[in-house]
């Protein structure tokens, strides 16, 4: 598979990556095999890429990729974990003692001395603007705790802000069809400042898929059914922040689009790697198929420009006045 260098990190990843949100919880439960089932169909179809937090149920996703690497120590796997989510979301918590002991949890779940970069997970908008915490974060990195840090943003104006710092190697962000605000400055600034780019929720959690139809009902622990307003967290992590309904008949004008010959999920990671400035992105998977089969979209052909134009006038359309002003 392409590989591509993470930002400041200086390594190479996988240009599609394996998210890991579903192996840990809100997304109904996943077994203890399952879950390394799907860790090892991901490596052995060519990522070498890894994104968890230690908050995905509460560090069970970072504790099977800890039991994961410890079987398979050839892997290669480059692993980012996140910080920041398991604490009350105030600024006075992110301070450096805190950050040593979220390290530390993570370190332990994850089996390693050293974690190869540390994201602070959607932390409060203030965050961005505080010396302190990025004094703190550089002092990790001088402690060797961690190789290199980077941030999970929700919004664009966060994003600029977090490449604006010199110590940022990575920004994660949500970006796929649906969600086409950081191809206008972030991506671009990113490129500039020599800053990665991780695209997140990349199939809209599913609405791309283009399986589900308006009557489609979710477990209860899915966040697809309690947090559709923001009533856990921000909206926009759910479904992208769009209207359920209107994502619904949006995804299916894409799979018109981009055509029969490719699955519509296939279609959309395309999409996403063929975005000038994105090093990886990270489509989760809660089967070994659905892993190998987003693996693939790597190697599949580059869409076309009138296909680019189209989804661009999709999004103008049905998606852009719910969703551009917001995040």
């Amino acid at each position: 598979m392409e590989q591509r260098v993470l930002g400041r990190t200086g390594r190479d990843v996988s240009v599609v990556g394996l998210g890991t949100w579903q192996l840990g919880a809100d997304w109904g439960d996943v077994a203890e095999g399952d879950a390394l089932g799907v860790l090892d169909a991901a490596v052995e179809a060519g990522v070498t890429f890894f994104d968890t937090a230690d908050v995905y149920g509460d560090g069970r996703s970072e504790q099977f990729i800890g039991r994961y690497l410890r079987e398979r120590p050839d892997a290669g796997v480059f692993v980012a974990t996140k910080m920041g989510r398991r604490a009350d979301q105030v600024p006075e918590n992110y301070v450096l003692d805190n950050f040593r002991a979220w390290n530390d949890r993570s370190r332990a779940n994850l089996g390693v001395d050293r974690l190869d970069l540390v994201q602070l997970h959607c932390p409060p908008t203030a965050v961005y603007s505080s010396d302190e915490v990025f004094d703190a974060l550089d002092t990790l990195v001088a402690e060797d705790r961690i190789a290199a840090y980077g941030v999970s943003v929700e919004t664009c104006a966060e994003a600029l802000a977090a490449i604006a710092r010199p110590g940022t190697a990575s920004v994660q962000i949500i970006l796929n069809p649906f969600r086409l605000k950081p191809l206008d400055e972030v991506l671009p600034a990113a490129a500039d400042a020599g800053v990665g780019i991780i695209a997140r929720v990349p199939l809209a959690s599913g609405l791309l898929s283009g399986r589900y139809t308006v009557d489609t009902v979710f477990a209860a622990d899915d966040h697809r059914t309690y947090n559709r307003h923001g009533e856990a967290f921000d909206q926009g992590e759910t479904f992208s922040g769009v209207d359920f309904a209107t994502g619904v008949a949006a995804a299916a004008e894409f799979a018109e689009i981009t055509g029969p010959e490719r699955a519509p999920a296939a279609a959309a990671l395309r999409w996403i790697v063929q975005q000038p400035g994105v090093t990886s992105v990270i489509p989760g998977a809660r089967s070994a198929d659905q892993a190998r089969a987003n693996a693939a979209a790597a190697a599949a052909p580059p869409l076309p420009g009138e296909t680019l134009d189209a989804v661009r006038d999709l999004y103008d359309r049905r998606i852009r006045a719910g969703v551009h002003h917001r995040w």
